[in-house]
């Protein structure tokens, strides 16, 4: 960071946020990727890009952070909740015939801590009621499905790289795609609209979603680490699954999964929550279902509604020692014991 910044290179995106970028790509094996201000905004351009607007209906998981459903809303569409299903906790693609409309443009289809259901099967869901496949990969990144990069079986795939992810700029997303038309309409999309960096010529369009090569800077190192973190991300979760499966539900997770948190389902997480709370043990309760926010209207989803209000995240991070671990599964074994 100290040599960039004494080299007198650019704040702005330029040079640095290019390497990222081909980083990026040539990790999850796309042609192309554009990195963005953040998560979010790299949602609501995978939708504009592709021609999402008012009028539209998306799919989207209700189990999920609440970016996806609210990236429909910036761009005009309505999102049409979905529920999950219980061996992933991802959209159930099964339920498309039970939802998708003549006003169905997309479905966005979230691989939950880096776990994902067929995709190929996805993508053939998808092709079949003519949608438009875009993957919320947000917490996917090292993640993948028989030798393919989540993020990639769709038209467009998103990544982010808030604080909490396995790597981050502070802020920041990233879209990956092989259809040149997208990249270059995604391109435009977060540059104002114009065809040429730099020069204030507009044909399109757009708006400001840019990066800076200050943040690419951490990200180029970030990327550099980003196996490491992958390995002992897997490691975590094995040390926990093996010491806790008898008392808490697991969901299934495969060797090519490299998950963002520890998650856990219980009856009771807010009791062992607070029990870790008191003997200084920080967690944290997964997602709500998105229909039980207030923005958004209720409905009926059992699957999403049961596992979401039994859902608790452990600590997870990568710098975790062995030791630690055991400890904190210790810690929780005294919890459930009372």
């Amino acid at each position: 960071m100290t040599e960039y910044l004494r080299s007198g290179g650019w704040l702005t995106e330029y040079k640095k946020t290019a390497e990222f970028e081909r980083m990026i790509a040539e990790y999850v094996g796309s042609k192309y990727c554009c990195v963005v201000s953040n998560g979010t905004a790299a949602l609501a351009l995978s939708l504009w890009a592709c021609g999402i607007g008012p009028g539209d209906e998306v799919l989207v998981p209700n189990f999920t952070h609440i970016a996806t459903a609210n990236a429909v809303r910036m761009v005009g569409a309505t999102p049409v909740l979905v529920d999950i299903e219980a061996e992933t906790l991802c959209m159930d693609y099964s339920c498309p015939d039970e939802k998708v409309t003549e006003k169905a443009k997309a479905l966005i289809l979230v691989s939950l801590n880096g776990r994902a259901p067929d995709m190929n099967k996805v993508r053939i869901v998808c092709d079949v009621w003519d949608l438009v496949f875009i993957e919320d990969a947000c917490q996917s990144l090292g993640s993948f499905q028989n030798g393919k990069h989540l993020g990639t079986f769709g038209d467009i795939g998103v990544f982010s790289f808030s604080s909490p992810k396995i790597i981050t700029t502070g802020q920041g997303g990233a879209l990956v795609t092989d259809n040149e038309e997208l990249y270059d309409k995604i391109r435009k999309l977060k540059d104002w609209g114009r065809e040429i960096a730099g020069i204030d010529r507009h044909d399109t369009m757009g708006y400001n979603f840019k990066f800076t090569d200050l943040q690419a800077v951490i990200g180029i190192e970030q990327m550099k680490k980003l196996n490491q973190r992958v390995h002992r991300k897997k490691q975590i979760y094995g040390w926990y699954e093996e010491q806790l499966r008898d008392l808490v539900e697991f969901i299934p997770t495969s060797m090519e999964t490299a998950p963002w948190f520890v998650d856990i389902y219980l009856d009771n997480p807010s009791a062992l929550q607070e029990f870790l709370k008191e003997n200084g043990v920080g967690s944290r309760r997964t997602y709500a279902p998105i229909d039980e926010q207030k923005i958004y209207p209720n409905g009926y989803y059992p699957v999403s509604k049961r596992y979401c209000h039994r859902g608790l995240w452990l600590p997870s991070s990568s710098l975790l020692t062995d030791a630690q671990i055991i400890g904190i599964c210790d810690l929780i074994k005294k919890g459930l014991e009372k």
